[in-house]
């Protein structure tokens, strides 16, 4: 090798050493940098109800609201049996988020009826939601014209450990009926979707879904038989808002439903949306936020949700609030 080759391989050699000297830093000592974690998701499971009701459609509109608009979480819905399962699927701590009905949630979060001796207190307001409409359902050709004619026949309270399976054992238990073990109403035991299956093929003489304006699972009975919607007696209502005072007397406007010719008069509690209380208040303020400012977007999902108003977020409110959803409101002027 001559003396000019050499002198280039000498050049590329103490080139090689600087780059690889360079790389261990001052000293040799320095360890390269470690890229940094990427953030972690939060994941936020909304507990709803059963897929013929409006918790499901909607709670799945709210899940994809969030995903969109709160950065560092990922929401999902999930069908459940309804408020009781819910709020014990809150306790275990599989959901973060949950539809309610205000007088399922009052008896939880103070340990009465089926949560007696276990109180909830874990729960926390976020908004009211919409009115849940008690709609008692039967063939438009059946002879029963009241709620006391259920005596003896065989009827859908709802799902095994609903809401609507509450609000059934209520109301017909104004009129001295009792499903349970099949004593004087022969009970069966079907979600939504199921008890408008029922009633169209005639194997049930009435269900009770209770839902926003319109259901969907009622809006499928009426599609293919001919159905009436019991009113209750005034007296009845009275009664019952005079006892459970999370009741209150609403109409199911005409032309509601496929063949409704006549407004009918039954009763409502409130639908809320809730939550754990060790949810972070600033999540907590995005998500209340994020569900008042983009109110369109939940009426385009279901149309029960027009009548979700920041005005009435309160009403109906049978736990306390979160923090979180409490700043909001302040800021709106809704709360002090």
């Amino acid at each position: 090798m001559n003396r000019r080759n050499w002198l280039v391989v000498s050049i590329l050699l103490i080139s090689l050493v600087l780059v690889v000297a360079g790389c261990g830093g001052a000293g040799g000592d320095k360890k390269p940098a470690t890229p940094a974690a990427p953030a972690k998701i939060q994941n936020i499971n909304i507990a709803t109800a059963t897929t013929g009701g409006v918790y499901y459609p909607l709670g799945n509109a709210m899940a994809q609201m969030f995903n969109q608009k709160i950065p560092g979480i990922k929401t999902s819905a999930q069908a459940t049996a309804g408020t009781p399962q819910n709020i014990l699927l809150m306790g275990k701590k599989e959901a973060e988020v949950a539809f309610a009905q205000n007088g399922v949630a009052f008896y939880a979060y103070n340990g009465k009826e089926m949560f007696k001796d276990k109180p909830t207190k874990f729960l926390r307001g976020i908004t009211n939601l919409y009115p849940n409409v008690m709609h008692i359902v039967v063939n438009a050709n059946s002879p029963i014209k009241s709620v006391k004619q259920f005596e003896n026949k065989k009827f859908v309270p709802g799902a095994i450990g609903s809401a609507t399976e509450i609000n059934s054992k209520e109301i017909l238990g104004l009129y001295g009926l009792d499903y349970k073990d099949k004593k004087n109403v022969k009970g069966e035991y079907l979600g939504y979707s199921e008890a408008a299956e029922a009633l169209k093929d005639g194997r049930v003489d009435g269900i009770l879904i209770a839902g926003g304006l319109p259901t969907s699972a009622v809006m499928d009975a009426a599609s293919s038989v001919k159905i009436r919607i019991l009113s209750l007696e005034p007296d009845m209502i009275a009664k019952l808002v005079k006892d459970m005072p999370w009741y209150y007397e609403i109409s199911i406007p005409k032309g509601t439903y496929m063949g409704q010719t006549e407004d009918v008069k039954t009763v409502a509690v409130a639908n809320l949306l809730i939550c754990r209380e060790d949810l972070s208040n600033d999540l907590v303020y995005s998500m209340t936020k994020t569900l008042h400012e983009n109110h369109k977007d939940l009426v385009t999902a279901h149309n029960a949700a027009k009548d979700m108003k920041l005005e009435s977020a309160l009403k109906g409110m049978t736990v306390p609030m979160h923090p979180g959803a409490e700043k909001y409101y302040k800021e709106k002027g809704i709360m002090k």
